[in-house]
């Protein structure tokens, strides 16, 4: 590896950055390009999901090559509201994900077990102490916390289960926050993989980014007795992600050097600052990248930031909801927040998950009687947010 030379390095084989050597390699075939990552495999241990609406044609095709679960139509459920909604809904799961780069990109492409120690804009310094030289340098490593932004934190536990009997779930539950709520606002997630295979995850919003094992575990062993399920675990997951509601994008930008180094996926912040909702923006990246591949590395890192900043600029109203949703509610009656946007017209709904919210959409959003009180919504504005920082758990 010591002394290898290509036009594109992308350092961390995530959503990001494997679909931006995806995308090179279907827009740009004669490009050499190298996917460094540090794990074992591509994509980690994780499932993304989004909406048929999310991605344009151009996105479709670029994710035409991985095997995914799509399904017509979810439910949601409150307290208050059960409903169903048509939209096309996606899923792909790390495994996947990880089979398809590796059956469409180069052979030399892919590079497993690299943890990576520095990058400049034309090389990437291995922590063996080899390094790889490029024209262009990529760094897709994922969200570093930062004194500069402000939120809260989105946590979550997954479970893959086989059950001994049909689960009879005919559509993905996106949320369910009829369970109870703790801390903050808690739903499961449901997506119904096969007769017998089922994914379930419980989610919350929290203040703090501490991660519960026992406690999420627990909870997910209630939810799946109440539902009558019983079976085997084939697998797991956990995450604690950024909620942003507040920051400054010029520091932050300053502090990560996103005008030196080009960066893309949560760690350039493009992802949706409520939802968490990532793929929609991975998506357009890599084909940006993809159109300007012939850049050298510091043009590149030019042309991601100012799509970042863009991307700042545009999502501020999610911003605005996050905090208050985290300032403005008491912790366990933040549902309220949802519950209302679910009972919304199912255009706005799509629109909001693609961070593409009309005006129409937004004044609809604030108007009518609110789920908090207006007090406590003008306070939440007015105040600051804890940092996200955290620990490394």
């Amino acid at each position: 590896m010591n002394g290898r030379r290509a036009d594109v390095a992308i350092v961390g084989g995530g959503l990001s950055g494997g679909l931006i050597a995806l995308a090179l390699r279907k827009l740009r075939p004669e490009l050499d390009v190298i996917l460094l990552e540090a794990g074992e495999r591509l994509g980690g241990n994780h499932r993304w999901s989004w909406f048929g609406s999310d991605v344009s044609e151009a996105g479709a095709n670029l994710l035409a090559p991985f095997r995914k679960a799509e399904w017509l139509g979810y439910d949601v459920a409150f307290p208050r509201l059960r409903r169903t909604l048509s939209s096309r809904y996606f899923s792909l799961a790390s495994p996947d994900y990880d089979a398809g780069l590796r059956r469409e990109l180069a052979q030399d492409t892919i590079h497993t077990k690299m943890a990576v120690a520095q990058c400049s804009n034309n090389s990437v310094t291995l922590a063996s102490g080899d390094t790889v030289q490029a024209r262009t340098v990529i760094d897709c490593r994922g969200f570093e916390p930062s004194p500069h932004m402000q939120g809260g934190w989105q946590i979550f536990m997954g479970r893959h289960m086989r059950t001994k009997t049909p689960h009879l779930v005919e559509r993905p539950v996106i949320m369910d926050a009829s369970v109870e709520q703790h801390d903050g606002f808690r739903f499961v997630y449901v997506l119904p993989l096969g007769a017998n295979d089922i994914f379930i995850e419980d989610t919350y919003y929290n203040d703090s980014p501490t991660l519960d094992r026992g406690a999420l575990s627990s909870r997910l062993d209630r939810y799946c007795n109440e539902q009558g399920w019983d079976g085997d675990i084939l697998g797991s997951e956990t995450g604690v992600l950024p909620v942003i509601t507040s920051g400054q994008f010029g520091k932050y930008r300053q502090e990560r050097q996103l005008d030196q180094v080009a960066q893309a996926g949560a760690r350039a912040l493009l992802a949706h600052p409520l939802t968490s909702y990532t793929m929609p923006q991975a998506v357009e990246t890599a084909l940006l990248v993809a159109e300007n591949a012939d850049l050298p590395g510091d043009q590149m890192a030019a042309i991601v930031a100012n799509h970042a900043a863009h991307h700042w600029k545009r999502t501020g109203y999610y911003r605005l909801l996050g905090t208050m949703l985290f300032g403005a509610a008491e912790p366990t009656e933040r549902y309220r927040v949802f519950e209302r946007f679910y009972g919304l017209n199912e255009g706005l709904v799509e629109r909001f998950y693609a961070a593409r919210s009309s005006f129409a959409d937004k004044a609809r959003i604030l108007s009518g009687k609110p789920p908090v009180a207006i007090h406590r919504a003008i306070g939440a504005i007015a105040s600051q947010r804890n940092p996200l920082v955290r620990n490394n758990d």
